[in-house]
């Protein structure tokens, strides 16, 4: 595995988060994160950086529309010729608003941003923090949910037309009516044949949870518990040319922790699951105790190419990680 940082420190900003990344037309990877001086602070932006061979250019701000708080930029490169940068807007998390900018130069210069649903103030369409996927029917697939003060609800945005309009689909209902905490949010999707999409969501019941569709996304099957721990932390996937599913999450149950950061696989569309090893782990094993002084790896975001992987993950809220490794079963 291949293990960097995107940057040592910055005086521009004093915590980032939510960090995504694409291939460029280039051949290069660009990434981008929300950054200031807090989370939720009103001079929080959305910022990135290219890696260029093997060195991350000085990160710069991309994207600040208004003084209210920016959030969970999403990266996408749909093969177009242009790159798409989501992400969202607002004072507060229920309120939302999503918007959309691109750039046709590698990730160098954008477009100004504009509402990707003009006049929606839902909670946020397209996708929430994980990459849109492109089915076999040509359509894209967002992954999208919403979060109220009571409840978190999962839905897909889908685009007929290469992102000028969307459509959203049913929200996800449960398998078990007592689901514990609030429900699930930030969906990862996978295709695994033509119709045939899958997701994995972050959820508050102590396990990652599943839905399936068997028509493109435009219904979803109820959400269903995994054996997969959760921690109510971001999870992201990607699946491989070979069919292989790579999935990185933090293992560990609905108790807080951030740590490890670890890879795990799945050979069989995502019934069982192979942990490979931890990107990242601050615990330190002493006798039976664990502290739990150390820092935060969270968030992920990963794409693929043949079977290499390159994702990127929240340091401490004060770094971004950037890994590349060749996956070999």
């Amino acid at each position: 595995m291949q293990k960097e940082l995107i940057f040592e420190s910055s005086d521009k900003f004093a915590g980032c988060h939510a960090a995504t990344l694409a291939y460029a037309c280039d051949g290069n990877i660009v990434a981008a994160w929300f950054a200031g001086s807090h989370e939720g602070h009103d001079d929080v932006g959305i910022w990135s950086s290219i890696r260029i061979g093997s060195k991350w250019e000085t990160p710069r701000q991309i994207a600040k529309v208004c003084s209210q708080p920016h959030w969970n930029p999403v990266l996408f490169n749909p093969g177009n010729g242009f790159i798409y940068l989501y992400f969202k807007v607002s004072k507060t998390i229920p309120s939302w608003v999503t918007w959309v900018a691109s750039s046709a130069d590698c990730g160098r210069t954008w477009s100004a941003p504009s509402e990707l649903v003009a006049g929606d103030r839902s909670g946020g369409r397209g996708p929430v923090k994980n990459k849109p996927i492109i089915l076999s029917n040509g359509f894209w697939l967002a992954p999208a949910s919403v979060e109220t003060k009571d409840e978190w609800k999962v839905f897909c945005d889908r685009s007929s037309d290469q992102g000028k309009n969307w459509e959203k689909s049913n929200f996800v209902g449960f398998e078990d009516s007592g689901m514990e905490g609030k429900g699930v949010i930030q969906p990862t999707l996978w295709e695994s044949s033509p119709g045939s999409v899958h997701m994995l969501m972050r959820s508050t019941c102590g396990k990652i949870c599943r839905s399936d569709s068997s028509d493109y996304g435009k219904t979803w099957t109820q959400a269903r518990a995994t054996s997969l721990q959760n921690n109510n932390s971001g999870i992201d996937l990607t699946r491989l040319d070979n069919g292989t599913l790579a999935l990185l999450c933090n293992p560990v149950g609905n108790i807080g922790r951030r740590t490890p950061l670890t890879l795990s696989v799945s050979n069989d569309n995502g019934n069982k699951w192979l942990s490979l090893y931890n990107i990242e782990d601050d615990d330190v094993d002493v006798g039976h105790l664990i502290r739990q002084d150390g820092g935060e790896f969270s968030y992920p975001s990963v794409i693929s190419r043949g079977n290499v992987i390159y994702a990127v993950y929240t340091r401490h809220r004060k770094q971004i990680g950037f890994i590349k490794d060749e996956i070999k079963l």
